[in-house]
């Protein structure tokens, strides 16, 4: 893996695969791109996903742990399915079980009763490396190791998928082409090589998805993606959702923002003491929310 001093302008690349990297970089300066979704289509396994009544996930009486200050489950027989292509928005007051839900989706919290099927695979712990394959996370905050370079950052969305051996002297220069062709796509084409420490928070989120994308999943998780970001960041990181949404990737976030869930989702899931109380179209949103807790 080349190692480029972070005084550097991104241009100047060091080491043998900053050489090739030079080369992918001049090719997409050209112009000759794809879409963000043709491009992890092309490279891996991703196939011309559509809209569809297909259930991609599918929670049944989904109860999570007994918490004694809220005394309740943070997550209280929820009952839900998700179709292969939507774009799902997870909405609540504080504490009422979005983001518990949303990690539950990728074996994050444990489960004390009720099942979670993902593509019909049933979420247990011999499925878990499976099933997240399939399945891209977004944490809140980007979850980005701030020392390490934007591409390097990347990258690292493919440790998954290889050996410890594969990965040792670097990465195949399959996977450093296609985390050049992400970020270039997501408008970060200058930004390769610096240290995601000194990115802009709406840049880190696009340095966030692109690590999501290096697994080509087929559903794509989001716990806050706009979370102290800025009016244009956040409209920046949620039109890059939507088009990913487009081209044909499940996408399920968590928003506190009702004006972006009335925009960008097709479908709100509103969840109030770790039960959902509202599922249906992003119409009328803050006329649901008058109803909680009355």
């Amino acid at each position: 893996m080349a190692i480029v001093d972070e005084n550097l302008e991104p241009r100047h690349f060091t080491g043998k695969s900053a050489v090739w990297d030079l080369i992918v970089y001049d090719i997409l300066s050209a112009g000759l791109v794809m879409t963000i979704y043709q491009i992890a289509n092309t490279n891996f396994h991703l196939s011309n996903l559509s809209k569809s009544n297909v259930n991609c996930i599918e929670c049944s009486h989904v109860e999570s742990d007994y918490v004694s200050s809220l005394q309740r489950p943070i997550l209280n027989n929820i009952n839900c399915q998700i179709n292969q292509g939507e774009f799902v928005v997870l909405l609540g007051l504080n504490g009422a079980g979005k983001s518990t839900l949303l990690k539950s989706f990728v074996g994050l919290v444990s489960l004390v009763q009720g099942e979670i099927k993902v593509n019909g695979v049933s979420l247990t712990k011999e499925n878990l490396t499976q099933i997240r394959r399939d399945v891209g996370m977004l944490f809140q905050g980007g979850g980005l190791i701030r020392q390490l370079s934007a591409i390097d950052n990347v990258l690292c969305g493919r440790l998954g998928a290889r050996k410890t051996q594969q990965t040792l002297f670097g990465f195949p220069q399959r996977d450093r082409t296609l985390a050049l062709e992400l970020l270039t796509q997501l408008g970060l084409k200058e930004q390769i090589y610096q240290k995601t420490g000194q990115l802009s928070g709406g840049q880190q989120q696009k340095v966030a998805i692109a690590r999501a994308l290096m697994q080509s999943p087929q559903i794509l998780l989001a716990d806050e993606p706009t979370t102290g970001l800025d009016v244009i960041a956040s409209q920046q990181v949620m039109e890059t959702l939507a088009e990913l949404h487009q081209q044909g990737l499940t996408i399920i976030t968590v928003l506190h923002d009702l004006s972006l869930a009335t925009k960008y989702g097709e479908r709100a899931i509103i969840l109030d003491s770790g039960k959902v109380i509202y599922d249906g179209k992003c119409d009328n949103l803050q006329q649901k929310f008058s109803y909680i807790n009355k």
